[in-house]
């Protein structure tokens, strides 16, 4: 099962960056060319969050059936925090990644409480591209080409 879950979580993830990233592009492209909010910006941007959100379920699933959880649940946080590959499965990249889910999901929110095409491109352009930034961050790239 690990195997299995491992390697769509790898597989989502490019779709979900892609996608991100051209949601963010989209929010800038809206915000700098000062057009109408289009409900196919609201798809674009919708449909980046649903798949930042299948990624974290996804996550959450690799990350219980992982061989580093069980790891860790016989040496100990202290071990883990001494190992810097430990770390970064078990801390830095599901804690970061949950908080750029997080902004995705505050930036979608914000957006729809407003009626200003403008400010709703602001609020999911910047929100999206933190998250972007974030995940792009912890993402293990030795581990994710090999």
């Amino acid at each position: 099962m690990y195997d299995s879950v491992l390697g769509l979580h790898s597989y989502w993830a490019y779709a979900t960056l892609g996608l991100l990233l051209i949601a963010t592009l989209n929010a800038f492209g809206g915000l700098s060319s000062k057009r109408l909010f289009t409900p196919k910006d609201r798809q674009i941007s919708m449909i980046a969050l649903i798949f930042s959100h299948i990624q974290l379920l996804l996550g959450l699933v690799l990350y219980f059936a992982s061989p580093y959880f069980e790891t860790a649940k016989q040496a100990g946080m202290g071990a883990v925090m001494k190992d810097s590959t430990l770390r970064l499965y078990l801390v830095e990249h599901p804690l970061i990644n949950i908080i750029a889910i997080a902004l995705i999901t505050i930036g979608w929110s914000k957006h729809k409480k407003t009626e200003d095409s403008q400010a709703k491109f602001k609020k999911i352009g910047y929100m999206y591209a933190i998250a972007l930034v974030l995940l792009l961050s912890r993402i293990p790239w030795s581990a994710w080409f090999n």
